[in-house]
């Protein structure tokens, strides 16, 4: 059993993404992680700067390659590859363990924001 599988029990696709994430971010709390490595899962709080502009602020990523600023990532919750800046990361990054992606992915905690 992944330490999501609890919370894929307990929330049967439904619930606040806040209160999901808050209970994600508790269970992943084992694997903080400062920068994200390519090739692993990873799930943070995002708070994106540019204006007019709708982001996940509780990605589900797929971490590919670094950019100056950030990394670029393939957001589950999009379906697409995002780019994502290092300074825009609020709090910690958690790694993801391959076991957990799926429960992760059947959680509804993606909330899209349009940054005004």
């Amino acid at each position: 059993m992944s330490r999501i599988t609890p919370l894929v029990e307990k929330y049967k696709g439904t619930g606040d993404p806040d209160d999901i994430m808050l209970e994600v971010i508790d269970a992943l709390s084992d694997t903080v992680e400062v920068i994200p490595e390519p090739g692993n899962y990873y799930t943070f709080i995002y708070a994106a700067k540019t204006p007019n502009i709708t982001y996940d602020t509780f990605p589900l990523i797929a971490a590919f390659d670094y950019h100056p600023s950030g990394f670029y990532g393939f957001n589950f919750h999009w379906n697409r590859m995002r780019n994502y800046t290092f300074q825009e990361i609020v709090g910690q990054v958690y790694k993801v363990n391959s076991d957990e992606l799926d429960d992760l992915k059947r959680l509804s905690y993606q909330k899209f924001v349009l940054n005004n």
